[in-house]
């Protein structure tokens, strides 16, 4: 058995600073197929936003469902796999939670507007979720402090049911313990 003190007592040991490899894991989505990267990270507005819905929700309904926050694939088909900001299953539909991933449609999603990924939510996400059955789809937009609330109508698809401000509450029909004062979601305009 060697000893681990130095053979000279002055010496001291160095640790050697070593290069190492930083391992970000990629993020994209998959949308007809179609390869979407994610190009940056979030910024704070994004994040605080994404956190206070969190909050709100578990609040509300954590004995009535799961509440997931991306990164978290939800996996419609294998043309199709998204990362929603908030993804909403009732207890009822917990079984699309297999092997630690989502796999099929969830009752409620939100997605937090940014400059790289607004259009997409705004259009061809909005399509995706209309078009696999999401009952409840949510575009939450720092810039004018709004949430677009859109709800799926039989035989109609997504209907604009409200465009709400931070002066207001949100009740999803969907859910019915959700109710969100808006004003809690917002951060500080000082602090977008």
């Amino acid at each position: 058995m060697s000893s681990s003190k130095p053979s000279n007592p002055k010496q001291t040991s160095k640790v050697r600073e070593q290069q190492g490899i930083y391992d970000v894991p990629e993020r994209y989505e998959i949308i007809g197929g179609i390869r979407y990267d994610f190009l940056s990270s979030p910024k704070y507005v994004h994040q605080k936003i994404l956190t206070n819905f969190y909050l709100a929700f578990h609040g509300a309904c954590k004995e009535e469902g799961e509440i997931l926050l991306a990164p978290m694939d939800v996996h419609f088909d294998e043309e199709n796999i998204v990362q929603p900001d908030v993804i909403y299953i009732a207890n009822a539909n917990l079984g699309i939670i297999r092997n630690g991933f989502v796999f099929g449609v969830p009752d409620l999603l939100v997605e937090v507007l940014s400059n790289s990924t607004g259009r997409r939510d705004k259009t061809i996400k909005k399509e995706l979720y209309e078009k696999h059955g999401v009952k409840e789809y949510w575009l939450a937009d720092p810039s004018y402090r709004t949430v677009d609330q859109f709800v799926l109508t039989e035989g109609v698809g997504y209907r604009l049911a409200a465009t709400l401000t931070e002066e207001d509450h949100l009740q999803s029909p969907t859910i019915p313990c959700l109710t969100i004062d808006l004003a809690s979601i917002f951060p500080e305009n000082d602090r977008q």
